[in-house]
């Protein structure tokens, strides 16, 4: 039985407010890289990126980074070309953080070239990481058993989270 933890309003209001912070975390950089998780990952990034394109002159880069969630030493890979986010600021976006395994070999990756820095953002914080790894700017932290899955619901018309 699932049960809506974030309605597509809620997730809004969130996204925004991630926006905000993620701007005010880039104040002093040109330019914004806002580097999605492949499928939900890049969506919620995707969204940031219209927020931020609304409240802020600076040019924002989306970029998609696919990582065989299955077997995560298999290479990372992204959209744009490591000379497009060299010496850039960078935000690694995913839509939950719940072992930490994804977004952990996704930072790795990243640090491969020189950043100006590098944060990480999450709609939904599971609170449940074996790696040392956080969320610089979260929509929501939830602390739930280890048999309950959040999802996140991609639609046409929004986003829903769920826990199942």
């Amino acid at each position: 039985m699932s049960e809506i933890i974030l309605t597509v309003e809620q997730i809004e209001s969130k996204l925004e407010r991630m926006a905000y912070q993620i701007l005010e975390a880039n104040s002093k950089y040109k330019e914004i890289v806002l580097a999605g998780i492949s499928q939900n990952g890049y969506a919620v990034a995707k969204r940031i990126s219209d927020y931020l394109k609304k409240i802020s002159t600076k040019n924002v880069l989306l970029c998609e980074v696919m990582v065989d969630k299955k077997n995560p030493l298999h290479p990372v890979t992204t959209s744009l070309s490591e000379k497009e986010y060299t010496d850039k600021s960078v935000t690694i976006v995913d839509d939950v953080l719940y072992s930490g395994t994804t977004l952990i070999y996704a930072v790795r990756h990243f640090l491969n070239v020189p950043l100006q820095q590098c944060n990480t953002a999450v709609l939904v914080d599971r609170n449940h990481k074996k790696y040392p790894i956080k969320a610089d700017f979260k929509g929501v932290s939830l602390s739930t058993s280890m048999n309950e899955n959040v999802s996140v619901m991609v639609t046409k018309d929004g986003f829903t989270a769920v826990l199942e």
